[in-house]
């Protein structure tokens, strides 16, 4: 049997080391919030006075421009093989016809960025990517684009080098893309890679974006499913604008699924996209439907429903 006073020691070293152990444990776990806080973690504030014009150019493409086009973003790039606009009857106008008409209208915006989002390698997203790139570039144009990592630095290696591309120079993070989580910068853009619920021909994820534009920042799903995932992304993030594809059938989430996507995000815009481009996805009144489902779940969110080639000036 132990003396009194040694086993009372014990007993007092113990509960010592447990005190030690759990503060430690606080200032570990205070030490991650903190970095948690810090740039490219979880948003300070939601943005406020911000304006950006947004077009849509048919299926999920869209074009995001500062209200001067000195600041330019294309979600992905099918831009004049883009077969959403005759289901609407409208004529794709000469900008996005051809890809001499859609590179001297970007040229005589003079912009000072170009940013090209790639989110996946489906043909009705990647279809004209590289001609995109190809002559933006060469007609002297700041353009970069952005992608997931892998994708870009193992799944599309043969195909930059087939068109001649440079990928460090016209690839944000010198040639390396970027992963989930990731952000990138280009003039006064900024981008945040966050994941989508989707396939790809290469085999590397799918993804969407959160783009920051103009004092705007917009939540862009690509194609993908509801997962639970975007309220994590509504708190991280705080966008005001939400453009989400709502096509359903067999490739994407519809328009019921899209409105509680923004409702979990929180924004108080949102565009609806990636339909009526072929038969197997809603056609051309599911816009609608997208805005009747938000009245539903969240009577607060704007919806800008649109004909491709229309614009909104979206204020907030």
């Amino acid at each position: 049997m132990e003396p009194v006073g040694l086993n009372s020691y014990r007993i007092g070293r113990r509960q010592l080391l447990r005190g030690m152990l759990a503060l430690g444990g606080g200032l570990t776990l205070g030490g991650c919030a903190g970095v948690g806080s810090a740039p490219g973690g979880a948003a300070a504030a939601r943005m406020t006075g911000g304006k950006v014009s947004v077009r849509w150019l048919g299926g999920g493409v869209l074009e995001f421009a500062t209200p001067d086009y000195k600041q330019i973003a294309y979600l992905d790039a099918w831009v004049w093989n883009n077969a959403g606009w005759s289901r609407f009857g409208v004529t794709k106008p000469p900008e996005y016809a051809t890809k001499d008409g859609f590179v001297q209208y970007v040229s005589g915006k003079k912009p000072d960025a170009v940013f090209v989002l790639l989110t996946h390698d489906h043909g009705d997203h990647f279809g004209d990517y590289f001609e995109v790139l190809k002559g933006l570039a060469a007609a002297g144009l700041p353009v970069m684009t952005a992608g997931q990592s892998d994708l870009i630095r193992k799944g599309l290696v043969d195909e930059f080098k087939a068109a001649g591309i440079d990928a460090p120079k016209l690839v944000v993070n010198s040639g390396a893309g970027l992963n989930f989580g990731g952000t990138s910068k280009h003039g006064a853009m900024t981008v945040r890679l966050v994941p989508a619920v989707h396939s790809s021909l290469h085999g590397f994820p799918s993804a969407g974006f959160v783009l920051d534009i103009g004092g705007v920042r917009a939540y862009l799903s690509g194609d993908t499913d509801l997962f639970g995932d975007m309220k994590m992304i509504g708190e991280r993030y705080q966008p005001n604008l939400a453009a989400v594809c709502v096509g359903n059938g067999p490739f994407t989430m519809g328009p019921e699924d899209a409105a509680r996507a923004c409702q979990w995000m929180d924004v108080s815009h949102a565009i609806p996209m990636h339909y009526a481009h072929n038969n197997l996805v809603l056609g051309t009144g599911a816009g609608e439907e997208f805005q009747r489902a938000l009245k539903g779940v969240a009577p607060g969110v704007t919806a800008h429903v649109m004909k491709p080639g229309d614009t909104r000036m979206i204020e907030t």
